[in-house]
């Protein structure tokens, strides 16, 4: 039974420990958290919305799907050991124990992060960084994977990768809490090693078919969808950010308002640099750059002011659309830039948070010390920064080739579609059904059952007979049933049909 009073003069929650310590936790803080919580959970399908709407119309619905069956699997991880991993307080300085397996004994006494509020409430709330961790690490998937595959793959990976790097970073014994690394919201548990993690999958994967000519030369196939999935991130960045302090108070404030100074100043940097090309305003542009200026103020949000904020975005921003090009340079076909903008972002957010991150905004809830960064003539500060990425980044490749290569060789999990399922489209090989009435019909793929009649496996779209298709799993075939006269209006602008 838990010991919950209230305070006769304020009603706050009076918790007496089982040592009979007593613990007050203030209605305001855990109300702030709570929402919070929910901001965060509306960013995961945010996610799913801009990837599928920065995709062609034939995998649109599989990263939605993705995203939400991703808020399932990864609930599930937290709830059966990733919580215990991650900020257990009896564990190594790498990893956490399984003290709280499947949630034994998270109740009602001070949590990790802070002791003004109970555990379970940081439980719930850190479950939602986990949440969305692991949804922006599978848009290395996009548009050639299968679909449970990618499931067991999210599973283990928060397991092996997400939980250890979160670990080290924000529980009291994790090795770069005692460092002194400053991370406030997620620099290197959520975007390095996301980030990371989809450029180690794209290289796993391999290319897309038709990779390096005109045929993978296609725009966003839905704007709409993308700037509505930055809505929702911007939104719930918010509790990201703000909800990160712990506490309703004078720092969650701080950090909400740097969080949307660096994504304006962010979003406006690369739409400019975007327009220098062109001489036309980039929707998509802008949205790409104000998530890059979010990502690069997470973990400094609660340390700098808003100059600093300014910088961070503008910076950011500049280096992830220049980090656009680094996947034709290294020659990895990384359809989202997931890492360009979420594992270069992290990196220069980290970096700049050794320079700007100041004691004075971080005492701004009245309890927090540090020695700052640069601002404070901390110069030791950039170091721990450095060699908190390092690590962050050097892990999540490795660990995250190590789990794609194992699934390769396990009967079932394999990860990369068939050809000819990416031919049809994702969509309709795994999930049988479209995000819209009508998609394209692809001319390649009658083409290629004639000329390749590859061998198919389960799962994979299976042909008879030319114009028919069907699948041990019940995958329907409304691409080939289209009519002739349906493809010139495929592509909700018309005219072009997307392939």
């Amino acid at each position: 039974m838990v010991n919950v009073t209230y305070v006769e003069t304020s009603q706050d929650v009076l918790y007496n420990g089982a040592d009979g310590t007593p613990y007050v936790y203030n209605l305001g803080d855990m109300a702030w958290i709570l929402a919070s919580m929910a901001l965060v959970w509306l960013m995961v399908p945010g996610v799913g919305l801009f990837y599928s709407g920065l995709l062609r119309r034939k995998n649109a619905l599989s990263m939605i799907f993705l995203s939400v069956a991703g808020v399932a699997v990864g609930s599930f991880q937290w709830f059966f050991w990733g919580y215990s991993l991650a900020f257990s307080d009896t564990g190594s300085k790498f990893i956490g124990d399984l003290r709280y397996f499947c949630l034994k004994g998270v109740l009602a006494d001070p949590s990790a992060g802070s002791s003004r509020i109970p555990a379970l409430l940081f439980c719930v709330y850190q479950c939602m960084f986990c949440l969305i961790t692991g949804v922006l690490a599978i848009g290395g998937f996009a548009e050639r994977s299968k679909i449970g595959p990618v499931m067991v793959f999210l599973f283990v990976w928060l397991t092996l990768v997400y939980c250890p790097i979160a670990n080290w970073t924000w529980n009291p014994n994790g090795w770069s809490f005692i460092m002194g690394g400053l991370d406030f919201a997620g620099g290197t548990p959520v975007h390095i090693s996301s980030g990371t993690a989809s450029l180690a999958i794209a290289i796993y994967l391999g290319k897309r078919r038709g990779y390096g000519t005109e045929r993978l030369a296609y725009k966003p196939h839905n704007t709409a969808f993308i700037i509505l999935g930055t809505v929702f991130l911007w939104f719930g960045w918010f509790g990201f950010n703000g909800g990160s302090a712990l506490s309703a108070n004078l720092r969650a404030v701080q950090a909400c308002i740097v969080t949307n100074l660096a994504a304006s100043v962010g979003g406006i940097t690369w739409m400019l640099l975007d327009w220098r090309l062109e001489r036309k305003f980039s929707a998509v542009g802008f949205c790409s750059g104000a998530i890059s200026g979010l990502v690069g103020i997470t973990p400094a949000a609660g340390y700098v002011g808003a100059p600093a904020a300014v910088a961070i975005g503008f910076v950011t921003a500049i280096a992830c659309n220049f980090s656009t090009k680094l996947k034709f340079l290294i020659g990895v076909d990384e359809t989202l830039d997931v890492f360009a903008s979420h594992g270069i972002g992290g990196m220069v957010g980290n970096v700049l948070t050794a320079f700007f991150a100041q004691a004075s905004v971080a005492a701004f809830d009245g309890i927090t010390e540090i020695d700052g960064g640069w601002m404070d003539r901390n110069w030791v500060q950039l170091g721990y920064q450095v060699a908190d990425l390092v690590a962050g980044f050097a892990y999540s490749l490795v660990m995250t080739t190590i789990i794609c290569w194992i699934m390769h060789f396990i009967p079932g999990l394999r990860l990369r579609a068939s050809e000819e399922a990416e031919i049809v489209g994702i969509d309709d090989a795994y999930l049988g059904e479209f995000a819209y009435d009508y998609v394209g019909i692809d001319p390649e793929l009658r083409l290629h059952r004639i000329d390749s009649k590859p061998h198919l496996t389960s799962g994979d779209v299976i042909a008879d007979s030319p114009g028919i298709s069907h699948s041990d799993s019940g995958e329907s075939s409304a691409q080939e049933k289209v009519p002739q006269d349906a493809v010139g209006n495929a592509h909700a602008g018309g005219g072009r049909v997307d392939v």
